[in-house]
Parts: C-alpha cells; structure tokens; sequence
C-alpha cells in the first residue's frame, strides 16, 4: 500500500502490526452489511409512494392482463402468431418507442414530416408504454433529474422501482398534469398529440379486434381460419408482444443504471449493457446515450449495435428523415 504525498510523490505506508486479539470487523462482513443496509434503504423508499397514495389500480390491471395475456400465448402457440409477434414488436418497438418516442420526440435528435410523427407516436402508443405525452414528460424528468432527488425511476429507491413500480402509484390527475405542462409543454400543444393521448385503450381495442380477425378469416393453408388462430393472433400479436416490448425498453431504466461499462463521465449512473442494447433496438447504450443526449445513434462503437439509427439513417436517404443529430455536431451533456 502506497500514499500521495504534498509533492504527488508516492511512499509506502507503514505497516501497523496485526493484534491477534482484535475485534476489527471483517471487511466483507461488513460489505454485507452495507448492501443488506442499502436495499432495506430502497425497499423502504420504493413503498413510501403506495403507502400515501396507494396503487393507481387501472395502471396495475392493464399491467396484470398484458402478462395474462402473454401466459395463454403459450397455450396458443401458431406459427403464424409468432411471426406476427415478432413483426410488430420490432414495428412498436423500434419505430415507435425508440424512434418515435425517446429520439424523436423526447430528444429531437431527427426532423421529419408531421404526418410521420403522428404515425410514430400512434406505434409507440400500441406498445402498451402510455401515450406520447406521458412518455416524453417523464423521460424528459428522467434526464433533468437523472439518479438523483426527483428522478422518477431511478435504481437508488430500489432495482424493482426502476423497473416497473415507479408508474404505479396513484399520484393523481393534478400530479400528472404538473408533469405534463412542465416537461411536455410543446407536445400539448400538438392536438393529434392529444388525441392519441385519450385513444390510447380504443387502439389497443381495434388492435385486438385485427389480430382476431386476421386469425378467423386467414387461409387455412397457413394455419389460420378458425377461432382457436384467432385467439392465437390476438395473445401473441397482443399479449406476448407487449410483455417483451415492455421489460426491453423497461431494462433500460433498470438494467443500465446498475451494470455494464462507461465510455463517458457523466454525472448519473448510467451505463453501456450489451444484452439490453441487443434486445431494445439498440437503447441500452445508455452511459453513450445520457453523455449525448440529443444524439440520434446511440451506439458510438463499432460493435455497439444500433438497430433503431440504422432505420434512422435509411429514413434520412430516402428523404423521410433530416437534421440528423450525430456526436460532432453537439457538446456532451452532463448527464
């Protein structure tokens, strides 16, 4: 063991005799204890909000039914529905949330026709995740506050709150609507923005009904044409697909503020996990992500895949996309 001295000069440490008869501490003992003393902290934290204001129960049973839902998929398995389940999973996934919801509309990392937000929105919203309003403003909150007081699902109040409670509590309409005029001012004024907002269930709704009858009337040559195909389309297309958008893009409020590597200081926790940025379309480069915030590919090594940019990238050569926000062209964010 070496210290520092005035000088920056390094000299060894005398070493102090070991007493046989001490009661010093075991070092990992003591580790023990402080992980065990940090996740009573965060599991006291994360209960606070339901103990003042219980469980927003529409919330908690649109959640339940989802998972529901993604359990008898497995007992009606086809596939035809599986096909249709990983279609619309990379279309909501990928376009919607990530393109749509988090680059776009959150960050402006990219320009494109109103129309083509509106439909990016529309896709965001069938992933189950709320609508845009709701998702840009707690995202934008996110960053403001980024692992620290007033973060709205940071891993510090617990792994599990980051994951999925944080959105459970019952805070309220005024609580919401503080959120939305603060963080979201300019997507309130979009009225199609709006709409969606309060057509969030009936699309899910028409949603249901079109796998069904997508299932019903299909060629029997495919598997399809009967009412058992049509329950089949609407578990995997519906449940099974919303489950795995969810917990994808759910670990990148979770995942990667707990493990993975740093290719850049910032002032949070976030990090870069390989698993997350495969699985969520290229989203769990977050440490890259939260250094440039506004940047529209995530992915700042060769290796670090970035399937959502890429569509970006097509977008913008066939002239759907421009003003394109790449690393050269903004300074790194704090957090």
């Amino acid at each position: 063991m070496s210290t520092v001295t005035s000088k920056g000069s390094h000299k060894r440490a005398k070493r102090e005799p070991v007493d046989p008869n001490s009661t010093a501490v075991d070092v990992s003992e003591a580790m023990t204890n402080a992980a065990l003393l940090k996740m009573v902290s965060s599991y006291i934290r994360a209960r606070r909000p339901f103990r003042e204001f219980g469980f927003n129960w529409p919330i908690v049973s649109w959640i339940g039914m989802v998972h529901v839902m993604a359990v008898a998929a497995l007992f009606f398995f086809s596939w035809p529905a599986f096909i249709t389940c990983v279609v619309l999973a990379f279309i909501t996934g990928s376009f919607g949330v990530c393109m749509g919801y988090h680059r776009l509309l959150t960050h402006k990392s990219f320009q494109t026709y109103r129309p083509v937000r509106w439909l990016l929105a529309f896709l965001g919203g069938l992933s189950g995740e709320g609508s845009a309003l709701t998702w840009v403003a707690n995202h934008r909150k996110h960053h403001a506050f980024s692992d620290h007081e007033g973060d709205p699902h940071s891993p510090t109040d617990g792994a599990w709150w980051s994951h999925a409670f944080w959105f459970m509590p019952n805070f309220g309409r005024k609580w919401h609507a503080e959120v939305l005029n603060r963080y979201a001012p300019d997507m309130m004024k979009d009225k199609v923005m709006v709409a969606l907002h309060y057509l969030f269930l009936p699309s899910h709704l028409a949603c249901a009904i079109g796998l069904y009858l997508m299932g019903y009337f299909g060629p029997e040559s495919w598997g399809l044409g009967s009412n058992w195909a049509g329950w089949s389309m609407v578990f995997w297309g519906l449940g099974m697909r919303m489950v795995y958008v969810l917990h994808v893009t759910w670990f990148v409020n979770s995942a990667t503020h707990l493990w993975g590597y740093r290719n850049y200081e910032t002032t949070d926790n976030s990090r870069n996990l390989w698993w997350v940025g495969i699985l969520a379309f290229g989203e769990g480069w977050h440490n890259n992500h939260h250094a440039y915030q506004r940047v529209a590919r995530q992915g700042h090594r060769w290796w670090e895949v970035d399937v959502t940019y890429w569509c970006i990238w097509m977008m913008e050569k066939v002239g759907l996309a421009w003003d394109v926000v790449r690393v050269r062209d903004i300074p790194k964010a704090p957090a």
